[in-house]
């Protein structure tokens, strides 16, 4: 089980973040549209302040891990480098006021309103604290974002809507998915252009007529 988690590599590793990243942004989002109107959003403001608990774990352990095996000299992840030095300065605040922050506000849900005087402020600063270093941490990893998530939808994807190859993508067509249920495939040519075809045999048609007529008959259309 393990190995398989960890298959994934440098990339997969970077296409974690990247989508965990995504996730906490519009959670965020959301929890500030709460923290403005804390007085009658505090139920939500609770709510969603334990949702984040799973995927700020969750982004924490992946960048973890990379620091983990990138400074016990893994060679895949020495080849890959490290974060820039100014994200690599902020990353121990960062991951501080994190817990921080989570900690002191799953306390004083737990503990009550008489709690208040000792936790809230430390709750508040913390706040603050985090809320400056994620904003320069975020601003400095959006490129890392974007281009994690394009190789991402280039490698599920590697054509665009007119049939041409994606720049970088693997040009394997059919994809992997579609090999075992259209096999087999027939490629035929045009003697006028020379290009190739890539229209699927009759059994693939027939195939795909048969499973949309079967879904058709069980909603009773």
């Amino acid at each position: 089980m393990s190995a398989r988690l960890l298959a994934g590599g440098t990339a997969g590793n970077e296409r974690l973040t990247a989508a965990t990243a995504v996730v906490l942004l519009v959670l965020l989002a959301a929890l500030g549209v709460t923290i403005v109107r804390i007085g009658g959003l505090l139920n939500e403001h609770m709510f969603l302040g334990m949702l984040l608990i799973g995927p700020v774990a969750l982004k924490m352990g992946s960048t973890g891990y990379r620091f983990v095996r990138y400074y016990t000299a893994n060679p895949r992840y020495r080849a890959k480098g490290p974060p820039a030095a100014a994200m690599r300065m902020m990353a121990p605040i960062v991951v501080i006021s994190t817990i921080v922050v989570f900690a002191s506000g799953v306390a004083l849900l737990f503990a009550g309103p008489g709690s208040r005087s000792t936790l809230l402020p430390l709750h508040k600063v913390s706040f603050f604290v985090w809320l400056a270093f994620t904003a320069f941490h975020v601003l400095g990893h959006l490129g890392d974002i974007d281009a994690a998530l394009l190789r991402q939808r280039s490698a599920e994807r590697p054509w665009d809507d007119s049939g041409a190859v994606v720049a970088g993508a693997p040009s394997r067509w059919p994809p992997r998915s579609w090999a075992g249920w259209c096999s087999p495939w027939r490629w035929n040519r045009s003697s006028a252009s020379g290009r190739t075809s890539t229209a699927p045999t009759s059994t693939c048609t027939d195939r795909a007529r048969a499973g949309a007529a079967r879904a058709a008959g069980g909603l009773g259309i």
